[in-house]
């Protein structure tokens, strides 16, 4: 097996693990009185991160080897995905939901930054590319991307301010 089908590989079954968890935990926020917001940009950006990684399995060529320049950093913003999700527990999801007055996290990646989340998100969509060499498809994914997100923080954002505690 070649380190682009893995690689390709690992983000599929990543994602659609995550799916599964962001589903469940969506279903509890709305039975705890949550409320989507945003909910019309939500299949676009799955369309568009289904699209990258469709771009990478089938316009990179398989045999390509990995640049490790851009593998290590890649490999390291997994486990910074991961602080974020255990850091989130139960109020992770692909959706925007917001429980009416609880308080924002601001323990773990979030002491430092508001959407570590999103940052995370970009910097993959433009290494993974990078690390087969594959630029065009990490430019225009990244610029794709980061106009989408910076949509949906500003959705995100607009439904926090007007119904969470505030910072402590």
């Amino acid at each position: 097996m070649t380190a682009h089908a893995l690689l390709v590989g690992y983000v599929v079954m990543a994602r659609l693990a995550e799916l599964f968890h962001a589903r469940r935990n969506t279903r509890r926020l709305l039975a705890a009185g949550g409320y989507e917001a945003g909910r019309r940009h939500y299949s676009m950006i799955v369309m568009i991160h289904a699209a990258w990684i469709f771009a990478l399995a089938f316009g990179v060529p398989t045999d390509t080897l990995p640049v490790p320049n851009f593998l290590i950093p890649f490999v390291l913003l997994q486990f910074v995905r991961y602080w974020i999700i255990v850091t989130l527990g139960e109020r992770w999801t692909t959706r925007i939901i917001v429980v009416p007055d609880r308080a924002l996290v601001t323990n773990g990646p979030y002491r430092w930054v508001r959407h570590p989340n999103y940052m995370i998100v970009i910097a993959e969509i433009l290494l993974l590319p990078l690390v087969f060499g594959a630029w065009e498809i990490a430019l225009g994914f990244t610029a794709v991307t980061g106009t989408a997100i910076l949509y949906r923080i500003r959705i995100e954002d607009g439904a926090l301010n007007r119904s969470v505690k505030p910072f402590k």
